[in-house]
């Protein structure tokens, strides 16, 4: 087919489109006085409860052990990340009309660049909430940091905390996997260096 690698790449930048309307990561907690558990659902743009009151609710219990509020206006990566994913999408459209697979190694090493500065970001963050505590908390536990994962699940007191990626994630997987099909299809069949 002459096009494909074109309609690939086309049909990548697109999807992205579709990672603003889904959470990107989830963060569960579970414990034995919360059944139904409590959750923060991470968007490329803000910050949702898993149900209505979840957020309130993790704030109050973090004000105990000393950990700040989660707020989505103090974490100005909300603000940028929509900026870079809307460039990718553009920048992926254009380069769907270049003759040149290499424009698509640079889209996609742009990605993979921005997705490990962004998982170092993110691991930086839960590590700031989780460790820089309140002199001033009611509870205080030498040596307890309330760091969540960064992937997987830990035990933080009594509860269960579960860090993973979430449906936007995997949009924006499946949009590199197009690109990468697409540089492929288009290095070794239709010959265009």
């Amino acid at each position: 087919m002459k096009n494909l690698s074109k309609l690939l790449m086309i049909t990548a930048s697109l999807i992205l489109g579709f990672s603003f309307l889904f959470p990107l990561w989830s963060i569960s907690l579970n414990a034995p006085q919360y059944p139904e558990g409590l959750g923060i659902y991470i968007y490329v743009y803000k910050l949702e409860g898993h149900k209505d009151n979840d957020l309130n609710s993790i704030n109050g219990l973090n004000h105990y052990i000393g950990m700040k509020i989660i707020d989505k206006d103090a974490i100005p990566e909300l603000k940028i990340i929509p900026f870079f994913m809307i460039f990718m999408m553009i920048f992926g459209l254009i380069i769907a009309f270049v003759k040149n697979y290499k424009f698509k190694l640079v889209w996609l090493g742009i990605f993979f660049l921005g997705g490990i500065i962004g998982m170092v970001d993110f691991y930086q963050w839960e590590y700031d909430y989780g460790h820089n505590l309140s002199p001033t908390a009611i509870i205080k536990i030498p040596g307890m940091s309330y760091q969540p994962p960064l992937i997987g699940t830990e035990q933080l007191l009594n509860f269960e905390a579960g860090s993973f990626p979430h449906i936007a994630f995997f949009i924006i997987l499946i949009s590199i996997l197009l690109v990468i099909f697409s540089t492929y299809y288009e290095k070794k069949h239709e010959k265009i260096i």
